[in-house]
């Protein structure tokens, strides 16, 4: 930023696993947002290296970036991004298209318990509801890694578990590496590991021997 230089990431240090849920916690600022994004493929760090299995990330053109991003990542963000003029299932139907073996559209939403919802459009469903229509449409490529960035922070507790059991279900059920990035403490008693952000860099990494389930959570 002209003479000003902003140094999002400080010598971040990372290894995601196989099957695990982690949850990255860290207050506004901490970096969580830019690491997920270097992580999904969508920025590229000004140093150092990603990999994801044996490819490097960091070396790859512009087009091997977007096939990552198309067969390999799944995206939830706080916001929905769904299409208006959409139904649920247009709006899942949307992501199969483009994926190599995808889900049926109503297989996904099935997933996340909207059988019934599938003809409905943005507007006819509540905010919670639209996040697990967003989940669907992220899960229905069978994305092998899943970056979840503030999924509950639109939402109210409730509703924000309901939404948390649908990532945890797909987790557990599917076996989709899962990182949540969050301000909320709470979520991370769901975690299989719980990582620690301040200032760019990683502060702390636990594991955590006594997961809850969802409905158990409180904030």
């Amino acid at each position: 930023m002209g003479e000003v230089q902003v140094q999002a990431l400080r010598g971040v240090d990372l290894e995601l696993y196989e099957g695990e849920l982690t949850v990255l916690l860290g207050p506004s600022g901490s970096g969580k947002s830019t690491l997920l994004n270097i992580l999904g493929g969508l920025d590229t760090p000004s140093s150092g290296k990603v990999l994801y299995g044996d490819w490097d990330l960091t070396r790859a053109e512009e087009h091997e970036l977007t096939q990552y991003r198309r067969h390999n990542v799944g995206f939830i963000f706080q916001f929905y991004n769904l299409i208006p003029s959409l139904t649920s299932r247009e709006n899942v139907s949307l992501v199969t298209e483009l994926s190599k073996q995808p889900m049926k559209p109503e297989e996904a939403l099935a997933l996340v318990h909207l059988e019934d919802r599938m003809d409905h459009f943005p507007s006819q469903l509540s905010g919670g509801e639209q996040q697990r229509v967003a989940i669907a449409r992220a899960i229905a490529k069978r994305p092998s890694i899943m970056l979840c960035d503030e999924p509950t922070g639109a939402l109210d507790i409730k509703t924000g578990i309901v939404v948390l059991e649908a990532l945890e279900r797909i987790n557990r059920e599917l076996g989709t590496t899962t990182v949540v990035i969050t301000h909320n403490k709470a979520i991370a008693e769901m975690a299989d590991r719980i990582l620690h952000m301040a200032d760019g860099r990683m502060v702390q990494q636990e594991r955590n021997t006594h997961k809850a389930k969802p409905n158990q959570l409180h904030w």
